[in-house]
């Protein structure tokens, strides 16, 4: 909830152990997380974090042309931040591994409160680097950087409004596609009426990002949280994201109830298409459906519930935690080639377009130091 000013702080220390799920469009990812932040002093926070995905099952743009897979994702960060009056500074490290591909990424970031505490600017910057491999291949190795930096201005208007700006822009080199993904052409030879051949993506993409957020207080002690997002990039995609949340406590019974309702579509790649007129038709080609004209409406509730102080573990603030979102996703130029294995009586190109349903989990216990 919104409440007058305070003079920068460091983040609280605690313990949180996370549970997550993602299963929708014939993909399964789920894991653990655990998070920890200690503090040395009043001016040094350090952190540790880590992460594992455990995929299985294949997208429909990988499983028309490859097997369903299964492999594991376990991702490790650290993080120090350094706290000098109303400035804090922040250092990160994060390492993520799986059997074909390897990431490193480190980020800088300050942040500076001006004007009584009213005002807070931050700036951010992250450089990233990955080694791209290939399962069955052990010749194929490339590789790909990632530069990103932000900056962000907040705002207390008044004692129940605060409103954020934020830019972001992010440059990407290298090796930029999916190396089991492939793109499909008209091949009159081929009983289908189409065959496949490898993805080719430019090896260069700059976007660019802004983004406004408020929160403000209800009267009755609730919050409403609004964000709209619009994005561009080199490669010809554009965005826009808005997102209403509202939390609402229930001092009575120790619990916070969470709504939210978020709004996304988009245009596609310039080098994009669901099915290509010949081999090799154009300089660069994608059929990843992230890539494509789409659209998707997600909803979402949650739960923070504060265990009662005879019920706490080790005599510490604990919340359990649980949301749950669904998404439904709705592609305008992305095909659903699966009709025809299943028998149906469709011409390459005219097939119906795709779409699916997901649905997220997280379900975490945290306890403050």
């Amino acid at each position: 909830m919104v409440s007058t000013a305070e003079a920068a702080v460091l983040p609280e220390e605690r313990f949180d152990t996370l549970y997550h799920s993602y299963s929708g469009g014939g993909v399964t990812i789920d894991g653990p997380s655990i998070l920890v932040r200690k503090n040395i002093g009043n001016n040094v926070s350090l952190s540790a974090n880590y992460y594992v995905d455990m995929i299985s099952g294949a997208s429909i743009d990988v499983r028309t042309t490859a097997s369903r897979y299964t492999e594991e994702r376990n991702e490790f960060s650290v993080g120090a931040d350094y706290l000098v009056e109303k400035t804090t500074m922040s250092l990160s490290y994060t390492n993520s591994s799986e059997n074909d591909y390897q990431a490193e990424t480190v980020g800088f970031g300050i942040s500076q409160d001006f004007f009584g505490d009213l005002s807070t600017l931050s700036m951010r910057a992250t450089f990233g680097s990955d080694d791209v491999m290939r399962n069955g291949d052990d010749e194929f190795l490339e590789h790909a950087e990632h530069r990103r930096y932000s900056l962000g201005w907040t705002q207390i208007l008044t004692t129940k409004l605060i409103a954020e700006l934020s830019v972001e822009t992010v440059a990407d080199e290298g090796f930029l596609n999916n190396p089991y993904r492939s793109v499909r052409y008209l091949d009159p030879s081929s009983a289908l009426g189409y065959s496949y051949q490898a993805e080719l993506y430019p090896t260069t993409r700059n976007s660019d990002a802004v983004a406004l957020r408020a929160k403000y207080r209800l009267p009755y002690r609730a919050a409403i949280k609004t964000e709209y997002r619009h994005y561009v990039d080199s490669w010809g995609i554009t965005a826009d994201n808005l997102e209403f949340r509202y939390t609402h406590p229930l001092e009575s019974e120790n619990l916070i109830l969470e709504g939210k309702l978020r709004f996304y579509k988009q245009k596609g790649a310039d080098f994009y298409s669901d099915l290509f007129p010949y081999v090799d038709a154009t300089n660069f080609r994608a059929r990843d459906k992230e890539l494509s004209d789409y659209s998707d409406i997600a909803i979402g509730i949650g739960v923070s519930y504060l265990v009662p102080d005879r019920w706490a573990l080790f005599d510490r603030k604990n919340t359990l935690n649980l949301y749950w979102d669904y998404m439904m996703f709705d592609y305008e130029d992305f095909n659903n080639v699966e009709v025809h294995s299943g028998g149906g009586d469709y011409l390459p190109g005219e097939e119906p377009a795709y779409n699916f349903n997901a649905h997220v989990v997280r379900a975490y216990w945290s306890m403050w130091f």
